[in-house]
């Protein structure tokens, strides 16, 4: 499906342990229609689901929809830290052109 990085599983469990309304919660990912490529990446604290993957792993849970796990089948959910910004970052080998301002993309083939 995809992999999480400790980097991430770190930040993930940081955020936790700050905000303990999340211990019951997942980091839900997800892709939504918008943008100027046509799709682009949302993520919430989220409720478990009963349809969704879910990948845990030192007490830390990522969640993803069927229809998003299409998209982001074979991806890899980073976190990095640096001069220019910090945040979770998505290699998804699935897409094929990104918009300019890097926030949305398009992914080969049609995958709704």
């Amino acid at each position: 499906m995809i992999t999480v990085t400790q980097a991430a599983i770190r930040h993930l469990q940081e955020l936790v342990s700050e905000d303990p309304s999340y211990s019951d919660k997942g980091l839900r990912i997800f892709v939504e229609d918008g943008g100027c490529a046509g799709q682009q990446y949302g993520m919430q604290f989220d409720y478990p689901k009963a349809d969704d993957h879910r990948i845990e792993s030192n007490g830390v849970s990522v969640l993803i929809d069927p229809k998003s796990a299409a998209y982001l089948h074979g991806s890899t959910v980073d976190f990095t830290d640096g001069l220019t910004g910090s945040g979770f970052k998505i290699d998804n080998p699935n897409v094929v052109r990104s918009c300019g301002c890097g926030s949305s993309f398009e992914v080969s083939g049609e995958k709704r």
